[in-house]
């Protein structure tokens, strides 16, 4: 099995990368989008995004990192790839598959679905301005609201060029609802076409996973949401390990506590990890209460202190 950390807007940056890929056997990572509108966007924009890119495109224990661009200018999405690729990047993912109202609205992401020749020439224009040596791949749903459109869409993506599809196994209209996940399409894909996919959506722990390379026929996996749910969730997918404890949970955040962050680390550190929270009280009950703990903290220290306090409290109690 091949299992790649999946891009996640606002949560899913370096130093979580950085976090994750230590204590899983990822394959690969996807950074979140950078969007491209109508201009070669500086190199600072880059290196903020993806800051692995000064150390040969790959974490810190050294899994690689692909870019994601977003856009629908052929054009620009060559140019801003061209550009990626000179930086140093090992591989380029072109976003169309992103649900976020805003991000539709300006006729990016999902929205493009509904226009596979203009897929098509996004995905063209990137391979032919990118060197053959840094593989391009793309990101999509089924579709916008019919999972039959899923075809004519991968058509245009296998035509253009590109070297990998991952799937998501719903419609932008079945947003991230369980009950409109459909891997049976993703078998379909598989069976008409010849590029490479990555099946993507529901997998939440190891019989999710395995059940998802039955249905597909595909042993090349993302995970995203999940991995912020529980954090080992990379390893138990990919070797059946049981759910990380708790206790192991509240060192791992003391353990985020201690990156080096650019900027304003007091003002970082509690925002990410309140997000963080969000994710971890839907598998861990005792995160709900030691986050109304720590919700009205502002600044990184404190919110240490208090987690350092029940670590410990948790140890005499054990």
């Amino acid at each position: 099995m091949r299992l790649v950390l999946g891009p996640m807007e606002g949560v899913l940056d370096h130093l979580m990368r950085h976090l994750l890929t230590e204590i899983n056997d990822y394959d690969l990572c996807v950074t979140e989008f950078v969007r491209v509108v109508d201009q070669l966007l500086p190199d600072h924009v880059f290196y903020r995004l993806c800051p692995e890119l000064e150390q040969g495109s790959q974490t810190p224990s050294g899994v690689p990192v692909h870019i994601q661009l977003l856009g629908q200018e052929p054009h620009w999405m060559a140019e801003n790839a061209f550009r990626v690729a000179e930086l140093g990047a090992r591989g380029i993912d072109l976003n169309f598959g992103c649900p976020a109202k805003m991000v539709n609205q300006s006729k990016g992401g999902a929205a493009l679905l509904q226009h596979p020749e203009l897929i098509y020439q996004v995905v063209k224009s990137v391979r032919d301005a990118v060197p053959s040596s840094v593989p391009v791949s793309a990101k999509i749903r089924l579709g916008w609201d019919d999972p039959e459109d899923c075809f004519a869409i991968v058509d245009a993506i296998q035509t253009a060029g590109a070297n990998e599809l991952t799937v998501h196994a719903r419609t932008k209209n079945g947003g991230y609802k369980a009950s409109e996940i459909k891997w049976e399409y993703i078998s379909k894909i598989r069976e008409q076409f010849d590029i490479p996919l990555i099946a993507n959506g529901e997998i939440w722990n190891f019989a999710d996973g395995q059940r998802c390379i039955e249905t597909t026929g595909v042993d090349n996996l993302m995970v995203c949401r999940g991995a912020f749910n529980i954090p080992n969730l990379g390893n138990m997918v990919k070797y059946n390990h049981g759910a990380m404890l708790w206790p192991d949970v509240v060192d791992l955040l003391l353990h985020y506590s201690t990156f080096e962050i650019k900027g304003d680390k007091g003002l970082y550190y509690p925002n990410r990890v309140k997000q963080w929270f969000s994710y971890l009280r839907q598998a861990y009950p005792e995160a709900a209460a030691l986050f109304r703990d720590i919700r009205t903290f502002n600044k990184a220290a404190p919110i240490v202190e208090h987690i350092e306090r029940y670590r410990d409290n948790l140890q005499k109690a054990s």
